[in-house]
């Protein structure tokens, strides 16, 4: 058993006995004093259950467990009351405890409620599993097209092996970041910390400082010695997302330490081992990236141990219809609404626009047309111009369904404006800002292009 359990109480001699006890029985524990240490290792440990007093100095039981649950974490929590405070074990359960143990207790009694703690938690986890199978889906991630049962089928194979590096390949907005969480939340490192990084979001001797840590001194702002994400995340995943943003002297620092397995930190002498395995993302070619001389070639097959692409949209135009069922039902939740769905028609609409935003697109547009829907049917007017002004079906013969032209003016009128802005945004789009691929799409010159993409403030 690897288990960490994390024993909160300000009293050190029960955070004592309650550790000694649990480490005999195979657990690993993290002893914290009061409610903002325990949050604070959640955080940074990724525990199997929390064992926690209610009444403790700086935060309490009570508001760290509320706080908890306030960020979406069903970790399994015991609460730990002393006589008479059966009000505020109950006010616990409310909130989510697994259970409550009174003092003084039985260290038996505390094996046992974490024990079934556990099981529930592993209980759950296994339906959450097998309702994901059922609709096709994996975790977060939707779908029952081909191509993403392919990618299903690499994630369940890692599943059972604990690779040391893996990317991830996908336009943005393809959902990257969800396959990231789910190789963590389903191989052999869900236990230890899953860690994340913005490539794109920090200068290169920050992104050194972040990713390796630094000495205390090591540079003018250095005051004292920094922990970086290698050892924060310990025997868990760190997600570098695109990581082809990565400066090249960054490149060739992070292939050290994945080559070695070891690292320094800014300023240090000392090596420092790596038992960290490594998950990166991109949403660029890295091949392309390599010939260009932008990304090293040694890293890039480096990284390329395990390589997962993630399909487009577009690709997958038959799981759109499931992806909107899940989001329309997440979205509900959230904005406590009771859309049924949408018709035949906006269906028509959602299927045959070319999502250059990828999932993140439809969820964003779904999110809107939630918020403002004043009936319980999503309709075809309720959707925003670019998905209602689309062209319309070809009929074969390089003609157009109707013989009038590519679109079909609804009986209410358009917005001709907006039907322009929309047009342009999508062909800019879909040819990634190339301006002469993206005129030609239009049927106009580059000059006609670059004088509505003036219009329009596209300029940027």
């Amino acid at each position: 058993m690897s288990d960490r359990i994390v024993v909160c109480d300000d009293e050190e001699l029960i955070r004592w006995s309650l550790c000694e006890h649990l480490e005999q029985e195979g657990y690993t524990t993290i002893a914290v004093a009061n409610g903002q240490e325990c949050l604070d290792a959640v955080r940074q440990h990724a525990p199997a259950a929390v064992l926690m007093d209610l009444k403790m100095p700086v935060m309490d039981g009570l508001t760290a467990l509320r706080t908890l649950r306030e960020s979406d974490n069903d970790l399994p929590v015991i609460v730990i009351t002393a006589h008479g405070g059966v009000e505020s074990a109950i006010e616990a359960t409310r909130l989510g405890a697994s259970g409550y143990i009174g003092k003084p207790f039985d260290l038996r009694e505390a094996s046992l409620q974490l024990a079934r703690a556990l099981s529930e938690h592993q209980l759950k986890r296994e339906v959450h599993y097998l309702r994901g199978r059922e609709r096709g889906g994996y975790d977060e991630i939707v779908g029952s097209s081909p191509s993403m049962q392919r990618l299903f089928d690499t994630l369940r194979r890692l599943e059972r092996v604990d690779a040391p590096t893996v990317i991830i390949q996908g336009e943005s907005g393809t959902g990257k970041d969800l396959v990231a969480r789910a190789i963590h939340a389903r191989g052999p490192r869900r236990a230890a910390p899953f860690t994340e990084i913005d490539c794109t979001a920090l200068p290169e001797h920050l992104m050194e400082s972040e990713l390796f840590g630094h000495e205390r001194g090591a540079f003018t702002d250095a005051r004292a010695t920094k922990r970086g994400l290698f050892e924060v995340a310990g025997g868990g995943v760190l997600f570098l997302d695109e990581i082809g943003e990565l400066p090249l002297g960054m490149q060739s620092k992070l292939l050290r330490a994945l080559e070695n397995r070891k690292f320094r930190r800014v300023g240090g002498v000392a090596d420092i081992p790596m038992n960290t395995a490594v998950v990166a993302a991109t949403n660029r070619n890295l091949r392309d990236e390599v010939k260009a001389g932008r990304f090293r070639e040694d890293l890039f097959f480096r990284l390329h141990v395990v390589p997962i692409e993630v399909p487009a949209l577009r690709e997958r135009k038959e799981d759109i219809p499931e992806l909107v069922t899940f989001f329309i039902e997440r979205l509900n939740k959230s904005f406590n609404r009771s859309i049924k769905g949408t018709n035949g028609k906006a269906m028509e609409l959602l299927q045959r626009y070319a999502w250059p935003g990828n999932v993140r697109e439809l969820r964003n547009v779904l999110e809107r047309t939630v918020i403002l829907l004043a009936e319980d049917v999503i309709q075809p007017g309720d959707l925003p111009p670019e998905l209602r002004f689309q062209p319309a079906a070809n009929d074969g013969a390089g003609g157009t369904a109707t013989g009038d032209g590519p679109f079909v003016l609804p009986d209410a009128g358009v917005d001709l404006e907006a039907v322009e802005k929309g047009l342009l945004r999508q062909a800019l789009a879909r040819t990634v800002g190339n301006q002469s691929a993206a005129a030609r799409l239009l049927g106009i010159t580059r000059y006609a292009l670059r004088y509505r993409m003036e219009k329009f403030g596209f300029t940027a």
